[in-house]
């Protein structure tokens, strides 16, 4: 393969990648797993959890995880929903899975989040709250700072 080919296909990995990623985002709520996604994309599923991780950082899992907590987090704010309710609402088939993953994102537990955040953001622009309330996962220290 020449450098010329193997380029065209790095894009065309690329834009495959992005398929799967948006269909996460969009279908989030819905049964996902990694094999449904590559068969989405004809890859293997390792193929696919290789190249994510390469292109945005953390795998296909841990990524569809993170939309889930994240639209978690919305519900919880607004108070109308038990923590039960927002667990199968944002697409998670346990409880205890979404609440440590919950808690490992976001640093305290569903339950805790709905009491302290219900009120935090009320007021704010629905982009700010966005980006103020986007969990993150690896916290990484700013260059030239002691960690």
């Amino acid at each position: 393969m020449t450098s010329k080919q193997a380029a065209a296909q790095h894009l065309r990995d690329l834009a495959l990648l992005r398929r799967v990623r948006d269909r996460i985002d969009r279908e989030f709520a819905q049964p996902l797993d990694v094999e449904a996604l590559a068969r989405g994309v004809n890859m293997s599923a390792g193929h696919l959890s290789r190249r994510f991780r390469q292109a945005y950082g953390e795998s296909p899992y841990s990524y569809l995880m993170t939309r889930r907590i994240e639209r978690a987090m919305a519900l919880l704010r607004r108070g109308d929903l038990s923590v039960t309710d927002v667990c199968f609402a944002v697409g998670c088939s346990s409880l205890g899975t979404f609440s440590t993953r919950f808690t490992e994102l976001v640093g305290v537990s569903p339950s805790v989040y709905r009491r302290q955040e219900g009120r935090a953001t009320a007021g704010m622009p629905s982009c700010v709250e966005k980006q103020v309330t986007r969990p993150v996962r690896k916290r990484q220290t700013p260059l030239g700072e002691a960690g």
